[in-house]
């Protein structure tokens, strides 16, 4: 009676045994290849690497990064409930095909110009995106990278453009050849023949974003269709030199800036830009001296002594002459100026008028 529960479990029980291997007589299984599974950015699990050994700059250290991953700050924020060392390492996925070469200042000359062709090889056409998406701000771009990743695929399946090659260039981080290209904006779409000496440069809104246009664009090469950059400016051109050497140094300030943490420089900047400003912003020294308060009037006092000061005598007025008797206001007086008259005249006080008041008509004596 005990063994009852256990015999109906016996249907869901299976023994797995090791294999003998294969024996002669036994037929042959065939074996297919499994597919190559696609690419997927951040599938792969990344080497495991001793993080102290990895040496670190200026900029990684302090940088927003690193100070959210420390212990203590990690800890705040898992208090919360937000796991800040998973989103950080999120953030630092690269998004992009890892299998479309990455064009950088440094290997620009060996992957590009000083490339080494067979004779199949020799016309040779670099399709190449100038993407931001690292900056994880732009949906253009993003857009567009996926339309470049998808027309790539579907060129390694049909193999159908063995004079064509694909490359990528992260514009936050390619300073050289940005500047020297006048290019100032992104993102963009290339066409680089002659070994970097025709260059060709498309903005989104000038093409079909769609992965079978782009292939359209280089099958049946409608890319000649476009003229190159010519310029003196341009490769080949008598000033290119100019732009070499502004490109070189560029990079030179680019390279001591970048060691700075971000947050840092913001501050920097902000601190400078608000110096200039009130620099640039200042008024003028007539426009100071026009705006200035007057100055209150100032007496100027005289030092005291033992003695008093001499005071200065006002001036009198000249004494009006006394009215001549009756016996004589008939007798005629001597000429006199008529200026002095008026001064030493006395005019007699007119008899007083009655007021009026404010409404119309003759006023009522007071």
């Amino acid at each position: 009676m005990h063994l009852l529960p256990l015999l109906t479990l016996a249907p869901f029980v299976s023994a797995q045994y090791f294999s003998a291997g294969w024996q002669p007589g036994q037929p042959i299984h065939a074996t297919h290849d499994a597919a190559a599974p696609a690419y997927t950015p951040g599938a792969e699990a990344p080497p495991l690497v001793d993080k102290a050994a990895q040496p670190k700059s200026l900029s990684e250290l302090f940088s927003i990064n690193t100070l959210l991953t420390l212990p203590p700050v990690a800890s705040v924020f898992e208090s919360f409930g937000v796991n800040i060392t998973e989103r950080v390492a999120l953030n630092k996925v690269i998004p992009w095909d890892e299998r479309i070469p990455l064009i950088t200042d440094e290997n620009y000359q060996d992957l590009i110009v000083n490339e080494p062709l067979i004779e199949e090889e020799k016309e040779r056409v670099w399709i190449v995106v100038i993407s931001v998406t690292a900056a994880k701000q732009d949906g253009i771009s993003k857009y567009l990278d996926q339309i470049f990743d998808s027309a790539y695929n579907t060129t390694l399946e049909k193999d159908d453009l063995p004079n064509v090659r694909w490359g990528r260039i992260n514009y936050l981080d390619v300073t050289y050849l940005t500047t020297k290209w006048n290019v100032w904006q992104a993102p963009y779409l290339m066409i680089i023949t002659d070994r970097g000496q025709s260059l060709r440069f498309y903005q989104p809104h000038a093409i079909r974003l769609r992965d079978y246009a782009v292939r359209d664009f280089l099958l049946n090469e409608h890319w000649k269709n476009t003229p190159k950059w010519e310029s003196r400016y341009a490769p080949g051109g008598d000033r290119e030199w100019i732009m070499h050497f502004f490109a070189t140094y560029l990079a030179k300030i680019y390279n001591i800036v970048v060691i700075i943490p971000r947050w840092l420089l913001f501050v920097l900047t902000g601190a400078v830009g608000s110096v200039i400003l009130n620099i640039l912003h200042r008024p003028s020294k007539k426009q100071a001296a026009r705006n200035a308060p007057a100055k209150p009037p100032t007496t100027s006092t005289q030092p005291t002594t033992d003695k008093p000061a001499a005071s200065v005598p006002a001036p009198t007025p000249a004494p009006a002459p006394a009215p001549a008797p009756p016996s004589e206001a008939k007798v005629k007086s001597e000429p006199v100026d008529n200026k002095a008259a008026a001064a030493t005249t006395i005019t007699p006080a007119r008899a007083a008028t009655p007021k009026r008041n404010g409404r119309k008509g003759k006023g009522k004596k007071q």
